[in-house]
């Protein structure tokens, strides 16, 4: 059986801006071989997008709330969706 490929969308509250946390991400997605994006968002979170397949998105999403990334991750809320199949890259925004 193939591990589905899914779009995960997270938002990442703490002290995750002007800290390395969107280049750190970056290279946990790349790693993963994951595509998506990872974008500042007002009011001080982060908006992390990735897809492909369902257990690199969870490894991504299980490193995002490790406490190895720059900064301090309060919290991280996810959801799941089909993938888009839109994405070519992963890219700090």
């Amino acid at each position: 059986m193939t591990d589905p490929q899914v779009r995960m969308t997270a938002w990442v509250r703490g002290q995750v801006q002007g800290v390395g946390f969107r280049w750190w991400t970056r290279s946990r997605a790349l790693e993963l071989g994951l595509v998506g994006h990872a974008a500042n968002l007002a009011g001080g979170r982060v908006e992390v997008v990735a897809e492909g397949p369902r257990g690199c998105c969870d490894k991504l999403l299980a490193a995002l709330r490790s406490g190895d990334a720059p900064g301090y991750v309060d919290s991280v809320v996810e959801r799941f969706d089909d993938p888009r199949g839109d994405l070519a890259d992963f890219v700090e925004r």
